[in-house]
């Protein structure tokens, strides 16, 4: 009698905690949907089981909410404990309190977009509202306490038909048709639901792969670019006594690469002081104009003056194709510097306060100052490019801001090797990818260990190099002209999307 009474009351406990368990499950799922799994298929069963089991829960829609965003962003994000772990200076404990810390506070946007739907639509509305409360607050997630738009659903379908609305309404907006399939398959109960959400899916799907037949923007010219991929590791790379071996690591990986339009070294790979460096830039300098080439570099300026530090790329040897002697010369004008700065890794809020509390917050280069919003072109070798330095590349306004008519081709330089063997590189460079869809140009990444790649403006990689491996690749670029819908619309695609879906839901609840 006691054996049943025991086991009757585990059976009611599990049962009450099952919904629970299946949401932060269903979150945590979603990262098989993005790189290196690429399962896309995953995302909308993922996403309407989590609606669903929500629903259910109907009393606790922030919690349900949450708990889905804190599987999420749990599994998607945990490349970043690597960095903390392994470079932080912190205990395990203090690392994964610190983790635990982010991927609340990231599980706290998906949350307040469901409370705000259920707060004011009943469940049969949800298709329509959900999207629009979706997209303000993966808004607010781009901007707040600096923006982290990291795992943002339409990422993960960049090999499905959904991609081809890319070019007209960004990845926000195909997020935002996501959580519109979803919240449809969701409230399946009869056979009406059912057809009307088979119908829609069908409908965005088929058009999707159709949209994505069609070429928004046309190609320019074709050049020959090589990039150097030294593989340093993190832990050398500020060393002093390292300095010569890498330079001469980067020096050494370029021979090859020379007879190339272009040349494209990773971020800070020079690993001296833009001042200090001269010497090594100058010999850089003369024989990438020797060579009739340009080469653009990573490299940390610093102003012994008035304090002052840039996360920079520069331009060395050929400007134009025509021109008499070589581009570089201290703090001339054909460089970018970095705008959209990484918290902690870049700078320090109340650094006061905070450096003194562990190495973390004490890290080398990491008191950065913040290059302009919009900034004019690099010019290398007569080739203009649009710059996105490491995490800028996830900011598609910021991208955008820097691309122009004459820009023929994206480039986003990166050191991944904060993050070890994780994911988080694939998700970074899928992210490099869903951009050169959005903006109809091909993109150059350069990384210090990988993953170094060519992607042209469909957003497919044409050449890779494997990480973890000091290696140097060449490959074709085929620049391109004209802009896609969405360089025209911008963001106001999908505001008009989600807002035209919410203005029906709103008539439909009046009619009631």
């Amino acid at each position: 009698m006691l054996k049943r009474i025991s086991s009757g009351f585990l059976s009611h406990r599990f049962s009450r905690f099952l919904p629970h368990l299946l949401l932060v499950m269903s979150g945590a799922s979603l990262t098989l949907a993005f790189a290196p799994f690429n399962l896309w298929l995953i995302t909308i069963p993922a996403l309407a089981l989590a609606f669903r089991q929500i629903i259910k829960l109907k009393h606790k829609p922030f919690l349900a909410g949450w708990l889905f965003g804190a599987g999420w962003f749990g599994a998607g994000v945990s490349w970043v404990h690597v960095s903390i772990a392994d470079f932080g200076g912190l205990p395990l404990i203090a690392s994964i309190g610190l983790m635990a810390l982010l991927c609340g506070y990231l599980a706290l946007y998906p949350a307040l977009a469901i409370k705000f739907t259920a707060k004011y639509f009943p469940t049969r509305l949800w298709p329509m509202a959900l999207p629009f409360f979706w997209v303000v607050a993966e808004w607010l997630r781009s901007w707040m306490l600096s923006g982290f738009p990291w795992l943002s659903l339409g990422y993960s379908q960049l090999d499905s038909p959904l991609a081809g609305f890319a070019p007209i309404i960004g990845e926000t907006g195909i997020t935002a048709l996501l959580v519109l399939s979803a919240a449809l398959l969701a409230l399946i109960n009869n056979k009406r639901t059912v057809f009307n959400a088979a119908l829609v899916v069908s409908c965005l799907f088929v058009s999707g792969y159709m949209l994505s037949q069609h070429t928004w923007v046309k190609p320019k010219q074709t050049y020959s670019v090589g990039m150097a991929q030294g593989n340093i590791a993190q832990s050398l790379r500020w060393v002093p006594e390292q300095d010569e071996p890498t330079m001469q690591t980067y020096w050494s990986l370029t021979e090859g690469l020379w007879s190339n339009d272009l040349v494209v070294w990773p971020e800070a790979a020079v690993p001296k002081l833009e001042p200090l460096a001269q010497p090594f830039l100058a010999k850089v300098n003369e024989r990438a104009f020797n060579e009739n080439t340009a080469l653009i570099t990573g490299i940390v300026n610093y102003n012994w003056e008035t304090d002052e530090a840039w996360n920079n790329l520069i331009v060395l040897g050929k400007r134009n194709e025509d021109a008499a002697y070589p581009d570089y010369q201290y703090f001339h004008n054909n460089r970018f510097a970095k705008h959209h700065l990484l918290p902690v890794g870049e700078f320090v809020p109340f650094e006061d306060w905070l450096r003194p509390l562990a190495p973390l917050f004490d890290l080398p280069m990491s008191s950065f100052s913040r290059g302009g919003f919009q900034q004019p072109n690099l010019e290398a070798n007569g080739i203009k490019l649009a710059p996105a330095i490491c995490f800028e590349i996830a900011f598609p306004r910021q991208v955008m801001a820097n691309v122009h008519a004459d820009t023929d081709m994206i480039i986003t330089v990166s050191n991944d090797a904060w993050f070890g063997r994780s994911h988080g590189p694939a998700q970074h460079l899928q992210i490099a990818q869903m951009r050169a869809l959005e903006m109809g140009r091909p993109v150059l990444r350069a990384t210090n260990n990988g993953i170094t790649a060519f992607i042209d403006h469909k957003g497919k990689i044409n050449a890779v190099l494997p990480q973890f491996e000091a290696a140097s690749i060449t490959a074709p670029v085929i620049a391109t002209v004209g802009f896609t819908p969405y360089y025209h619309l911008q963001d106001l695609g999908v505001w008009f999307l989600v807002i035209l879906l919410l203005i029906g839901a709103v008539v439909v609840k009046r009619r009631g």
